[in-house]
Parts: structure tokens; C-alpha cells; sequence
């Protein structure tokens, strides 16, 4: 019946981004029972993308092609590579020759399924050969110049057959046409037609992912890539006088072209040699990221910060001297609570830049401080942007140390009053994850800023606060709904209590209802990371309660 249904196809049904019809309804139906029952469902389906693949009628063509895409995702590669081995060349003709776009479009998007499903490191038997790599870029290449709806699929498809590549080592099979790659993708970027059925979007993530799996010995054409994406933006920020519809249409390029820095420079800036040649770029990509804030659009803002972010970790302490220019935007965006990913992303990178500048962010922390506790208190902000304030003020405390003091009170008034908000949590699966991540919140702010004060004539000033945290954590022990997350952090937690505070801590480690038994679940768990925690955790307790 899913089968038939599949022919019922509407007849430009490809051009409409948003088209639901019949016979998608019976192609999306067709794959979720594919991932149910899985291989049993290959031999029902194969006849009849056999007996119409090649058929002279275009809706027989689409529908067996739409059939063998939508079973992709389900059986086991065994049972499924032969006929993908079987396919690949034929579909790769007919993504080039077939007359009919419905059946492009249809055969880009099942290529694409079978490099997500059937293509990678998992896979033992690659399908994906040194003699096929350069035939399946080559028509990939090509499509993309097809109309919008068939070359955003074929976008798509380079999108998963890249991302197959990520964990290659030192050499990509992709390396040699990196550079043909990033020409044809940016080439998309700039067609007239490009805001339809989502292709520039895709186009630029596409560009994202070949950057992120790039390997080493391309990493001098990704450097290639830096003035160019700058150049691009700096010409749609000269373009600022323009009617609403070309702002959006620019607006839209800028958050593209800051998504694309932000990974460019996550990639150069994660090994010495490229970070070195890549910081001549800095400051002038600062300088473009500050007139991007002049623009009124939030998800752009969303896009420079978390660029700033990453530009931030890349330049390290260097990154101090963007601070007097940059301080005032970091302002805004903590103040944004309408646009809360704003928010909440703006949070991310004080983290950031802590980490970056570490005791030298104390000048600014005045005012940051004061607008973070003005926003836990507030009650127009999303609950979601609480959590990530809370670790915030954890890595605040684990940049500046001792001078943190005179934000001690505030801060640990308003983790007790959280705290006791987390725990006693009766609700539903959404409850309970917000729990957690606010859990998670809590604890790291706890960790921050006892290793903040770890080693410093000013220890005693956590003295007073132990029992609460311990009590905190007996109460989320108690209650059995941690996830693994906030397993990991609590028990670090009670770590950081033992190794900052000594003896000072370690009678009330050895009162607590609960410590012993949430570190001997930890030691035992089957999570590395837990034990590893634990393990730590156990040391520090010990040097504590032996004293």
C-alpha cells in the first residue's frame, strides 16, 4: 500500500519548499517502518525499486528511487551495502542525466542518505573507493549548479560525505578538491537564486563541515579562506543603506559569513603553527565582528558572539585589548532578555573570555557581575538561561581567584536559593531535565570558584558554606534522577571541597548521610569519566579526613 502511494507524486512538488502530499506522507511512513523492523523490511521493498528504476515514466523513476532512500536508515549496513554498491554508479548517472528534476532532486537526497547511514568510520566495508571519491565529487559539483531545490540536495549530500571523513587522520580522501569544493560552494552562495528552497543556508553549512573535517595537509587553503570570507563581509557591511527586504537579504549573509569565521577560526586556532600565521588576521576580523553589532538583526548577534567566543580563545590573553571596545556589547547582550538566545549565548562567552584572560578580566567584572545577578532575579528572562549564568559565575571565580570576595555573599546567597529550588522536584520529563541542567549550573559555579580560592590566604571564607553544599549534595543523591552530567560534576564537586578546605572539611565529608555511598556508586559506575572523577574525589577526601 506505502508502495503505491509513493507514485501519487504532486507534479512540482520538488519546487515547494514546505509541499506535503500523499506520496510523501507514504515515503515517510515507508522509512519509520524501515527503522522499526529493520532488515526484514529490504526484501519487500527491492522489486519494486527494481522493476521501476528505469522505467520511461518519471513518476515510476522518482517513486523507486524515493522507495530505496526512504529504507536507508533501519537495516544493517550488511544487509544493505550490496544493493547501495549496486546503486551508487546508476544513481550518480541519473543525478546528471535525468531529464526530469523531481527525479534529480529525489536521487541528491538519497545519496545523501546513504553517505549519513552508510559512510564513515563505523562502517567496516567502505563504499566510498579512491577510484569512485573523484567521480561522486565531480557530479555533486555539478548538481550544484542545477535548479535551487536539486543542487540544495546535492549540498546536502557533500554535507554527509564529508562529514564520513571526520575522523580520516593526517589525509582526507576529499584533500585533493578541497579547493575545487570551496569554490563551487562559495559559487552557490553568490547565485540570484540562492534564497530559494534554503540553499544558501545549506550551502554555507556545507562549507562549515568541509572546514571543521578539514586535516592538516589543507590547512594552508582553509588560511586562503580567511580574507575572502572577510572581504565578503566586509562588503555587505559597506551596503548598510539598503530597503528592508535587501537588509534582511544582508543580514542573512552576515549571520552565514560569522557562522563561517566562528569555524575557521575554531580550526586554526586549534593547532600552533596555523594559529600563528592566522593571528596577523585578528584585529581587523575583530574590527568586523564590532560593525556587525551596529546591526539591528539578534540572530546576527547570536552569530558575532559566539565568533567572539571562539576568537577569543584562539588569541588568548591577547584578547584583553578588544575589551574596552568590545565591553559595551557584551553589556547589551547580557541585557537582552526579549532575544534570550542573545542572552544566553552572550553568558557562553564571558566564559570564554575568562578562560581567555583569566585574572584580567577583573576590571570588567564589576559590571558583569552586577547584571548577571540582575538577570538571575529577574523574572522576564527564560528560566533555560539560569543554568549557564550560574556555571558562569564558576568560571568568573576560577579566573580572578581571591578577588572574586567581594562578590562571595551575593553569589552564594543566590546558589542556596537555587539549590533548594533543585531538589524535591516533582515533574515531568521537561522538569527534570531543566532540574539537571540547573543542578549542573550550581555545581560548576560550587567547583569554580573553591578552585578559585584553592591555595589562597582566604580559604576560610568558604569554611561557612560546606555544610550547605554538602547537604545539597545528600539531597540530589537522595532523590535518583542525576544524569550522568550532573553525576560527574557533583562528585567533583565534593572533591573540590575536600582539596580546597583540608581538614576544615573533612569531619563534615565524614558526617554527610550520603558521601560514601555516592562515591562508591561513582567508583563502580561504568562512565570513565565518572570513575576517573571519583577517583580523584576519593584522594582528595582521604588527605582530607586524615589530617
Amino acid at each position: 500500500m506505502l508502495l503505491e502511494l509513493l507514485l501519487k507524486q504532486e507534479e512540482d512538488q520538488d519546487q515547494d519548499e514546505g509541499a506535503w502530499n500523499i506520496a510523501m506522507a507514504g515515503g515517510t511512513c515507508l522509512g519509520l517502518v524501515a527503522r522499526t523492523v529493520g532488515d526484514d523490511i529490504v526484501p519487500l521493498v527491492v522489486p519494486f525499486i527494481e522493476e521501476n528504476i528505469a522505467k520511461p515514466d518519471w513518476r515510476q523513476r522518482e517513486a523507486a528511487t524515493y522507495a530505496f532512500g526512504s529504507i536507508l536508515d533501519g537495516p544493517s549496513p550488511e544487509k544493505l551495502l550490496p544493493l547501495v554498491n549496486v546503486a551508487l554508479n546508476f544513481m550518480l548517472s541519473a543525478l546528471t542525466k535525468d531529464p526530469n528534476s523531481p527525479v534529480k532532486d529525489t536521487t541528491a537526497w538519497t545519496l545523501g542518505r546513504i553517505f549519513e547511514f552508510l559512510h564513515g568510520s563505523v562502517i567496516g566495508l567502505p563504499i566510498i573507493t579512491q577510484e569512485n571519491c573523484q567521480q561522486i565529487v565531480i557530479v555533486l559539483l555539478q548538481s550544484m549548479k542545477d535548479t535551487p531545490n536539486v543542487a540544495e540536495k546535492a549540498c546536502g549530500a557533500l554535507y554527509f560525505l564529508t562529514k564520513g571523513y571526520e575522523e580520516v587522520g593526517p589525509s582526507s580522501p576529499l584533500a585533493p578538491f578541497f579547493q575545487e569544493i570551496v569554490q563551487s560552494l562559495l559559487t552557490v552562495t553568490h547565485r540570484e537564486d540562492a534564497r530559494e528552497s534554503r540553499l544558501r543556508t545549506v550551502a554555507y553549512e556545507t562549507l562549515n563541515e568541509v572546514v571543521r573535517c578539514s586535516t592538516d595537509e589543507t590547512a594552508p587553503l582553509v588560511l586562503q579562506l580567511v580574507p575572502i570570507i572577510m572581504m565578503e563581509l566586509h562588503i555587505t557591511l559597506e551596503g548598510q543603506k539598503l530597503s528592508s527586504d535587501k537588509r534582511e537579504k544582508q543580514s542573512e549573509f552576515h549571520d552565514h559569513l560569522c557562522g563561517c569565521l566562528q569555524v575557521i577560526i575554531q580550526k586554526l586556532g586549534s593547532s600552533e603553527p596555523t594559529k600563528h600565521v592566522f593571528m596577523q588576521y585578528a584585529d581587523q576580523i575583530m574590527g568586523l565582528f564590532l560593525r556587525v553589532f551596529s546591526c539591528k538583526s539578534a540572530t546576527v548577534h547570536e552569530e558575532a558572539m559566539l565568533a567572539i567566543g571562539a576568537l577569543a580563545y584562539a588569541t588568548g590573553p591577547d584578547f584583553a585589548k578588544y575589551m574596552p571596545d568590545f565591553y559595551r556589547y557584551l553589556e547589551v547582550g547580557l541585557q537582552n532578555f526579549e532575544e534570550y538566545q542573545v542572552c544566553a549565548v552572550t553568558v557562553g562567552v564571558v566564559g570564554d573570555i575568562c578562560r581567555a584572560l583569566e585574572d584580567k578580566i577583573a576590571p570588567y567584572c564589576d559590571g558583569i557581575m552586577t547584571q548577571l545577578l540582575k538577570n538571575l532575579s529577574s523574572n522576564q528572562l527564560r528560566r533555560s538561561v539560569k543554568p549557564p549564568i550560574f556555571s558562569c559565575f564558576g568560571d568568573i571565580a576560577l579566573a580572578v581567584g581571591e578577588y572574586f570576595e567581594k562578590y562571595l555573599m551575593w553569589v552564594m546567597s543566590a546558589l542556596q536559593r537555587a539549590a533548594e529550588l533543585s531538589t524535591h522536584v516533582l515533574g515531568d520529563d521537561e522538569l527534570t531535565e531543566y532540574t539537571n541542567s540547573l543542578r549542573n549550573g550550581i555545581l560548576e559555579a560550587y567547583s569554580g570558584i573553591f578552585q578559585g580560592f584553592k591555595s589562597s590566604p582566604k580559604t576560610q571564607l568558604l569554611i561557612p558554606y560546606a555544610p550547605h553544599i554538602l547537604q545539597f549534595l545528600d539531597g540530589i543523591y537522595m532523590e535518583k534522577d542525576m544524569d550522568d552530567v550532573v553525576m560527574k560534576t557533583a562528585i567533583e564537586v565534593l572533591g573540590d571541597v575536600a582539596d580546597t578546605l583540608g581538614s576544615h572539611a573533612g569531619s563534615l565529608i565524614q558526617q554527610s548521610l550520603s558521601c560514601k555511598d555516592f562515591l562508591n556508586e561513582c567508583l563502580s559506575s561504568e562512565d570513565l569519566m565518572i570513575k576517573e572523577s571519583a577517583e580523584w574525589a576519593k584522594l582528595a577526601i582521604t588527605r582530607a579526613t586524615s589530617v
